[in-house]
């Protein structure tokens, strides 16, 4: 009997994967205009220094520059121009001072904060990263200029090709301003249809993924958009709703894909209309007849009709309705904010966001806003869509502190041997290994092996580059090239590491080093070799450290949207209840990137660790059937009893402390069995999930 064929292991396998990405022309275009340009210029002005500088600002600069709204590259690529300034600033000063074996606790210390804001957030993170590069590469290339000069060059680079990003940019479409904006509200859109397509299929859960991704980029954008205004202009207010609209079809499409039933084609015709209304600025046309076949067809009719609502007007509306409309859900109004002149019946309770109006006086009894609680000096509570902050993303949290030593204590090994071996150059080691051991950016081992196989084959590139070109012009050329290589090799980091090799050994190259290429192989082996080795000691391997704080976040977020659920009575505001289901599905989202770099780890201490993809799909699905329960409590389904209620939540809440603290006694709700909710078809998977996750929260 023939054997089946052996499943190549994780580890091994993701090296290879590929990702498939529309070629960003634009970027493209940008890269090749920056730090070839640049390093032409200094080399033609006779100032190779201020030309390598500026050309390494604005390749760094590059590796950020993804697609997205202006206002997104500014965050995007001004926060880690300006962290890799003044990274660059120490580094040229300890190289000034001539600090010598004194480099080596200095990187420490930079590479401890650098590993640390890794869990503050992937913008942070690049801009840590970055940092310790700027400070490796400043303390280490014998470039001339004061400190402060050499830090204003390379942010002159930054910011030469943030300038080339907002100054060229895509025409405007029809649909008038906030292009970028728009964009990624009609991504909503068209993503919303790609699900309802795949409802019932075998691809669902992963087109509802997909959705989330689309909901949160849409939700960066607009929030970006208002990060230097306090009021938004009626442009930014009426798409806003139409973002709000979105997030209302797509709580009712997660309904229907947990009911499971294939629906007919022209269901996805509706929010494809929106999609192109919001490109071309032209009214969406005819949408499907209304169907109430289940509560979720039903609720996905009724939020398909008052998002025809939406966009037919031109005006955006002030303050929301009772069911906590579009505005409330988007964020561009808060819940129970009212105009001025609209008065309370007298003796109304105030609503937590409800605001008080000028010449109003606050009542006893009360709950105060922001502004109120500013006046009155009372502890400050605001709402917010944005989800709250969860333990374990402090930079000083557990989590922080093993990022920080895995990667302080890699860079100090690397620059130590370094030091001992090549002390003329010996920055390359550290330096290679700041783009290997960021435990966010990938698995150790897969970008190792991409790493070294991306420097041969930049170095062999340059080397033949160097043997045909010749003249003092050559040098520029390549980075040129590397420069508009860079946005499309963001589909594999073997690409990207060419890439950026090909920059690097003409900065190099132009420096003095015109040597250095077939060194940067040897550098870059005992590198790769070192990261291995100290990335996986067991403390700074262990999968629990790097993933449980963010499943263990995303079980309690899981926990307070099904308590929301439950405890929401119909009629009353629905804005609540979104804006938690967005923070459990965006919590989920960040464990499951976490829990998939996991699982292809050389070494993942599985034997020791619960299957963590399979904690978060479990959990996935309970907010999916969560939201279908909302749903047919709207349309007038039984309402679970408090003690079933109250048994369902306590269940969740004692999971994440178990798998929290494995160490502590685990509670009675973990140990009870989870009975089947009665007349609740939804609970009662929500009870089977429960149950399913016990065990692994058991084993913990």
């Amino acid at each position: 009997m023939p054997r089946a064929p052996r499943a190549v292991p994780t580890w091994l396998a993701h090296p290879l994967r590929w990702q498939r990405l529309p070629v960003p022309w634009a970027a493209v275009v940008r890269g090749a205009l920056c730090a070839g340009p640049l390093l032409a210029a200094g080399l033609a002005t006779g100032h190779p220094a201020a030309g390598v500088l500026a050309g390494l600002g604005s390749m760094l600069a590059g590796v950020n520059d993804r697609p997205g709204t202006r206002r997104r590259g500014i965050v995007h690529i001004g926060l880690p121009a300006l962290a890799s300034a003044f990274g660059m600033l120490m580094g040229a000063t300890l190289q000034t001072v001539g600090a010598g074996w004194w480099v080596v606790p200095a990187l420490f210390a930079v590479g401890f904060v650098s590993g640390a804001g890794s869990v503050a957030g992937p913008v942070r993170s690049n801009a840590g990263m970055q940092m310790l590069a700027s400070t490796i590469l400043g303390a280490g290339m014998p470039l001339s200029g004061a400190p402060w000069l050499k830090a204003l060059y390379l942010l002159a680079g930054c910011l030469w090709l943030l300038l080339l990003r907002l100054v060229f940019h895509p025409p405007r479409p029809a649909g008038g301003p906030l292009s970028g904006e728009r964009a990624a509200v009609a991504t909503v859109f068209d993503a919303l249809a790609d699900a309802l397509d795949a409802v019932g299929g075998p691809g669902a859960e992963a087109a509802r993924r997909r959705l989330t991704a689309a909901l949160d980029r849409a939700d960066e954008a607009l929030r970006l958009r208002r990060l230097l205004r306090r009021r938004p202009s009626p442009g930014e207010r009426l798409l806003a709703e139409r973002l709000a609209a979105a997030t209302a079809l797509c709580e009712a499409s997660v309904a229907l894909l947990w009911e499971a039933r294939p629906l007919p084609a022209r269901i996805a015709e509706g929010p494809r209309r929106f999609a192109e209304a919001l490109r071309t600025g032209r009214p969406p046309g005819r949408l499907s007849a209304p169907e109430t076949s289940s509560p979720a067809r039903g609720a996905f009719d009724r939020a398909l009709l008052d998002a025809a609502v939406v966009f037919a007007r031109t005006e955006p509306v002030d303050a929301a309705g009772a069911d906590g409309g579009p505005a409330v859900i988007s964020g561009a109004v808060r819940p129970g904010e009212r105009k001025p002149g609209d008065q309370r019946e007298p003796g109304a309770q105030r609503t937590p966001g409800d605001q008080l109006v000028p010449g109003e006086r606050r009542e006893s009894g009360d709950q105060l806003t922001f502004g109120d609680q500013l006046k009155s000096g009372e502890p400050r509570k605001l709402w917010s869509g944005a989800p709250p902050i969860r333990r374990g993303r402090s930079m000083f949290g557990p989590a922080g502190r093993d990022y920080g030593l895995r990667v302080g204590l890699c860079i100090a090994v690397s620059a130590a041997v370094a030091l001992a071996l090549r002390a003329e150059h010996w920055y390359w080691l550290p330096a290679t290994a700041t783009f290997l051991v960021k435990p966010d950016l990938g698995p150790l081992f897969s970008r190792t092996v991409n790493r070294f196989a991306g420097t041969v084959a930049g170095v062999l590139v340059f080397a033949a580059a160097g043997a045909v070109l010749d003249g003092w012009w050559w040098p520029a050329l390549v980075a040129g090239a590397g420069g508009a290589l860079l946005p499309f090799a963001t589909r594999h980091f073997a690409l990207q590491t060419v890439a950026i090799t090909l920059m690097v050994l003409s900065f190099v190259h132009v420096s003095g080093d015109p040597q250095a290429a077939l060194e940067r192989i040897v550098d870059t082996s005992a590198a790769c070799a070192l990261v291995l080795v100290v990335g996986h000691l067991p403390r700074l391997a262990d999968p629990r450290r790097r993933v449980g704080h963010k499943v263990t976040a995303a079980l309690r977020a899981t926990e307070t949207y099904l308590g929301e659920v439950l405890r929401t009575e119909p009629g009353h505001d629905r804005g609540e209840r979104l804006v938690r289901r967005r923070a459990a599905y965006r919590a989920l989202g960040e464990a499951r990137a976490a829990a998939e770099t996991a699982a292809a780890e050389l070494v993942a201490a599985r034997g020791r660790n619960p299957d963590w993809l399979t904690v978060v799909t479990a959990a996935e699905r309970i907010v999916d059937a969560a939201t279908a329960c909302a749903v047919r409590l709207d349309h007038g389904a039984r309402r679970p009893t408090p003690q079933e209620a109250r048994r369902l939540c306590e269940a969740l809440t004692a999971m994440a402390d178990a798998l929290e603290d494995p160490g502590r006694p685990g509670p009675p709700a973990l140990a009870a069995q989870i009975p089947p909710v009665p007349g609740c078809a939804t609970l009662t998977d929500v009870a089977a999930e429960l149950e399913h996750l016990r065990g692994f929260a058991g084993a913990a």
